[in-house]
């Protein structure tokens, strides 16, 4: 009977009224009135229970939403690497997505988006009906701004108190702000899969290209994975699922009138290219060594949430070319029993790195397969030979630092020194007698023979009789070398034919004091990093420290670039020479055949270049000049296209 036909009935019982009498009528209105006023008593009282600190709708423009951070080349235009936490995220605003787009999302999940207040009964009651019809959840009922509420503060628990509030605050949200400021939270918010939310993450995850640039067919896509992100992940099993439901939400915009018979047609005609490697990285040793100094500086976290902006000294299409030379030159050097090469370019005038490259190929197996990376590896392909070696000796290509020690203590180019076999004496318990390369002794040659020739027992007596071991250990910690910090006396003299072990990436910046006259200018990977704001919150820029004599560098200078002078070991027409360029190298090789270097440079770029195996396992005799030289020669004649 109800409540109203009980309290009628009492009210017959105590005489209140009579039916026929004419007072009635007044009397049901009064009781309608109280019902209704009771209804609306009981529904505030919900209202209010549910509606218990309810979170504030403006959360949405407080609110911080985790943004990746992205690192650059120099150019600004070339994405190296993408740093990001939980929520790989790319903000975009609503006016530079496509209209087909949008109207793809409002046919996929909300058609009537711009007609209704935020709760959409008629469409609420049609997708119950056509899923009972279809017998599983094709169509959804929550418009976009129920979704939005629902995403951002509530559980998705199926509850009279969850939709109560989901309500209230979709009501709110209507009120306070703009259909199109609500859709664009929403397409930056809704998630499309592992780690990826809003539609421009989404675009560049599955088609390699911003969500602006996306066609039709792939608008369509986008909009079908948001029903079921984890399930319609394109990168899943059941992508053949994914396509159907494009194909559905195709139709359904053609049935709101979004687009055309013909455009329908043709986009379900079209085949849909996927990126199926998702993620992507250029110059992954280099990014890495940048990404560990960001996050020791700036915290995982906060590079993970906070969008920063950081621009490179890289130079990625110069990176490229020399990728492709190293690739090629891995096969050549395997007949040496040479399994590895790094290089480093670095612009001395600036210490910019310009080109980094930790190992032949960061995305290659392990040589051989059934290695113990660390342990007896001749390729470990995640390894930045670069940075981190496994302690390379520098072999011949530490003797201008010892040279140029000599020279700040006035000695002179034109001094001679007595090329024959000699014992310096027990170093290490044993009779240290040097051999040059090539087994022959010259007599009496000037240092700049002996450098220019990489003679070994001049050079000796340069660093024990002229330069000093441990006034050559300070020119080299002067110029960039980090890793010589035991006594002079556990290096002896055979520092001077490369017995302490150096980094490429230290030794590589060093040779750029002898390019820049004196001056250094130590190695960097960052121009400037900025916030989402545009904001730099970081720039380097050079500032350099003289370090050295100009005429003293002018001295190491005029011996490393002398084709004549170094020819009656090296030959006339050797990797080490550029007509027409001025161009200073020295190479290294260490007397086990571990190591094989290349260093040289202009005025504009230093190049420095190793190789070998990551065990340390010996190479074929065969001088640095024959398998070092030809993968330098290549890479500095690119440079000089570009820096002359």
């Amino acid at each position: 009977m109800g409540g109203f036909g009980i309290i009628l009935k009492m009210l017959k019982r105590k005489r209140v009224f009579k039916t026929n009498s004419p007072k009635w009528p007044r009397v049901i209105i009064k009781l309608a009135l109280f019902s209704l006023l009771l209804f609306l008593f009981f529904a505030f009282s919900i209202f209010i229970l549910f509606a218990k600190d309810l979170p504030r709708p403006e959360v949405f423009e407080e609110r911080h939403l985790a943004q990746p951070t992205k690192i650059f080349d120099r150019s600004g235009k070339v994405l190296l690497y993408t740093i990001f936490g939980e929520e790989r995220r790319e903000p975009v605003k609503l006016e530079d997505l496509p209209d087909y787009l949008i109207k793809a999302v409002l046919a996929a999940e909300d058609a009537k988006f711009y007609e209704h207040h935020g709760v959409d009964l008629k469409g609420i009651l049609r997708a119950i009906l056509i899923d009972l019809k279809l017998k599983k959840p094709v169509y959804g009922g929550s418009t976009i701004s129920q979704q939005l509420i629902r995403s951002t503060f509530l559980t998705r628990e199926k509850t009279i108190k969850r939709k109560v509030r989901e309500v209230i605050l979709t009501l709110e949200l209507e009120r306070r702000y703009s259909k199109d400021q609500i859709l664009e939270w929403y397409l930056n918010q809704i998630p499309f899969g592992p780690n990826i939310y809003g539609v421009e993450a989404a675009a560049q995850d599955f088609f390699n290209k911003s969500a602006k640039e996306v066609t039709l067919e792939e608008a369509a896509v986008l909009a079908a994975v948001i029903r079921a992100p984890s399930y319609y992940y394109p990168f899943s099993e059941h992508r053949k699922e994914l396509l159907e439901r494009k194909d559905y939400v195709l139709k359904r915009m053609l049935e709101e009138g979004f687009v055309s018979q013909e455009e329908y047609q043709q986009a379900l005609k079209k085949e849909i290219q996927f990126v199926e490697t998702p993620i992507t990285i250029k110059a992954p040793h280099f990014v890495f060594y940048v990404r560990d100094y960001l996050f020791k500086k700036y915290g995982e976290n906060f590079l993970k949430e906070n969008g920063l902006r950081v621009y490179t000294t890289l130079d990625w299409e110069f990176q490229h070319e020399l990728e492709v030379i190293v690739k090629e030159e891995a096969e050549r050097i395997k007949r040496y029993n040479a399994h590895n090469i790094s290089l480093v370019a670095i612009d001395p005038n600036t210490g910019q790195i310009l080109a980094m490259i930790g190992s032949k190929d960061y995305f290659g197996e392990p040589y051989p397969k059934d290695c113990t990376p660390g342990v007896n590896c001749l390729f470990e392909p995640k390894v930045n030979v670069a940075v981190f070696g496994a302690g390379q000796q520098p072999g011949s290509a530490f003797k201008p630092f010892v040279y140029a020690t000599a020279f700040e203590k006035g000695y002179s180019e034109n001094d001679k020194v007595l090329d024959e076999l000699t014992n310096f004496g027990k170093w290490g318990g044993k009779y240290y007698i040097p051999q040059n390369y090539d087994g022959k002794f010259r007599g009496w040659v000037t240092l700049k023979q002996a450098l220019a020739q990489s003679l070994n027992v001049p050079s000796v007596k340069v660093l024990l009789y002229f330069a000093g071991i441990e006034d050559s250990i300070e020119t080299a910690k002067k110029f960039g070398i980090t890793t010589l910090n035991k006594p002079a006396s556990f290096y002896g003299p055979s520092l001077v034919l490369g017995g302490g072990e150096v980094k490429l990436l230290d030794i590589t910046s060093a040779y750029g004091v002898f390019a820049t006259e004196g001056l250094r200018n130590p190695p960097t990977t960052i121009l400037k990093i900025e916030d989402p704001k545009g904001r730099i919150i970081e720039e380097n820029k050079p500032s350099p420290l003289r370090v050295e004599r100009v005429d003293v560098c002018k001295k190491i200078n005029d011996i490393l670039s002398d084709n004549d002078a170094r020819a009656p070991m090296f030959g006339k027409n050797s990797p080490l020479y550029f007509p027409n360029h001025f161009v200073a190298a020295k190479t290294g090789t260490t007397n086990s055949f571990r190591d094989a270097w290349t260093i040289g440079y202009s005025k504009n770029i230093v190049i420095g270049v190793w190789v070998g195996n990551n065990n340390n396992a010996p190479m074929k005799k065969v001088p640095a000049v024959t398998i070092a030289g030809p993968i330098w020669h290549r890479a500095m004649e690119e440079a000089l296209k570009r820096w002359p």
